[in-house]
């Protein structure tokens, strides 16, 4: 089945060595369908295959970084579109990229918006950012790496906290506890971000590449062995009718009826 494929996500080129990737679908709060994923996967790949880029940004369109998943998608059955073959959730989460990738944040980032976030190895974020997961108040489970990429970035008991209680992290504790790197004023993370891309591509582009490649190494030992749980957990939560009904509760916008 095709699924059309217009001005979801936008690529520009800034400057000889910087790419920007940004998240164009303002009106529903940068959700992820399937049109965002096939873009997203098309780009990233692009970035990745372009030797002349060093560098690249994730930004997104409006007030809202990315909302996630898009639960209308879901509630049709179209869930699939939104996983792709090579990159996984969006076409990004667990795509190739050995060049650094930064995240531009502004507004709210929620579930696969915060997963979006956690596979950029950078983020800069606007005083007015947030960052949940908030998949179990939906039935569901931040399955495309939030669930162990949190614990990564902050300490356990917040983690715990992000990912059982599904409430947002708000940009000032978010810096303070090391999830972020920059924070700064409404509007201004996206300069901020190409700041630090410009610097970045200042450097030799093999030394930052392999740097990077082995402090990823470092901070993601037994990745396979943790997505493998993860993998079962999914499948889990997929076989519930919570599933589909946090969906269905969300598009007919009332309480959901848990079951499990």
């Amino acid at each position: 089945m095709s699924i059309a494929v217009g001005d979801e996500v936008l690529f520009e080129r800034v400057g000889e060595h910087v790419a920007v990737v940004t998240l164009n679908r303002p009106s529903a709060r940068n959700a992820v369908n399937g049109a965002v994923a096939i873009a997203l996967e098309a780009f990233t790949k692009q970035v990745e295959a372009d030797k002349s880029i060093r560098v690249a940004v994730l930004a997104a369109s409006g007030d809202v970084f990315c909302a996630g998943l898009d639960l209308k998608a879901v509630a049709a059955g179209k869930m699939w579109e939104t996983v792709r073959p090579d990159g996984g959730f969006a076409g990004f989460v667990y795509a190739k990229k050995s060049k650094p990738w930064i995240a531009a944040v502004q507004g709210p980032a929620a579930g696969g918006g915060v997963e979006l976030v956690l596979s950029c190895d950078l983020i800069v974020a606007s005083e007015n950012a947030s960052f949940a997961l908030p998949e179990v108040k939906r039935g569901l489970i931040a399955g495309a790496g939030g669930v162990y990429r949190i614990a990564r970035y902050l300490s356990r008991p917040l983690a715990v906290e992000m990912v059982v209680t599904g409430e947002p992290l708000g940009a000032k504790r978010a810096f303070e506890a090391g999830l972020i790197n920059r924070i700064t004023a409404p509007g201004a993370e996206r300069d901020e971000a190409l700041a630090m891309a410009s610097r970045i591509a200042a450097n030799s582009p093999i030394a930052v590449r392999e740097s990077l490649r082995v402090t990823r190494y470092a901070s993601d030992l037994c990745e396979d062995d943790v997505r493998a749980v993860q993998d079962d957990a999914v499948q889990h939560v997929l076989a519930a009718s919570d599933y589909h009904e946090g969906a269905k509760a969300f598009v007919e916008r009332r309480a959901p009826v848990w079951s499990s």
